[in-house]
């Protein structure tokens, strides 16, 4: 699965409708929905389809079709994003109107199309499940533990420096594995 951290957006022209198809961060959906009804009032139908994963590992779909005839643009578009495998991310498609009827077909076609343009220009992250956990050390083992931490390429979310030294990192549990393996018994891992 894989997602976007920034927005990208491509615009497409079927028999003189233009569809400009918007691919972004879950997390601004709605700031970027008010955004483009603002910017584009005369268009006809904001299409959209999301794909995120709630607090439990569930993948959370919905979709529109804004005024489009029933099942030509939503459900079309949320099958081309999660085909993609694209994960905490929506597309809004804004249409004008070009005066030609596509039909159901063509309307389906050019809804798909316009999201898997803007899928091939867009830069996307693989997703990685992530857990924290903390590491306690003695001052003097610090340095080589963030070292370590370095080399695996793993973030340290803080630093606690008390009597010992607490880290809070964020990893995959593969990498948690790996980790494990290397770290010294010195060491507290919770």
């Amino acid at each position: 699965m894989k997602f976007v951290q920034k927005e990208f957006s491509y615009a497409f022209e079927e028999k003189k409708s233009k569809f400009i198809a918007y691919l972004i961060p879950y997390e601004i959906f709605d700031i970027v929905m008010i955004r483009l009804r603002n910017e584009h009032p005369k268009a006809r139908h904001f299409v959209y389809a999301y794909r995120f994963l709630n607090e439990f590992g569930q993948i959370v779909e919905n979709s529109s079709d804004d005024g489009e005839p029933k099942g030509t643009s939503g459900k079309p578009s949320l099958a081309v994003i999660a085909g993609a495998e694209i994960i905490n991310s929506a597309v809004i498609i804004v249409r004008y109107f070009g005066g030609v009827k596509l039909g159901t077909g063509g309307l389906v076609r050019a809804y798909g199309d316009s999201i898997n343009e803007v899928i091939k220009i867009a830069v996307f992250k693989e997703y990685k499940k992530l857990i924290n956990k903390i590491l306690e050390c003695e001052y003097t083992e610090l340095s080589q533990l963030e070292y370590l931490l370095n080399q695996e390429d793993i973030q340290i979310k803080s630093k606690d420096f008390s009597t010992n030294v607490s880290l809070i990192i964020e990893l995959t549990s593969e990498q948690f594995l790996i980790l494990e393996s290397k770290l010294s018994r010195n060491i507290k891992i919770s």
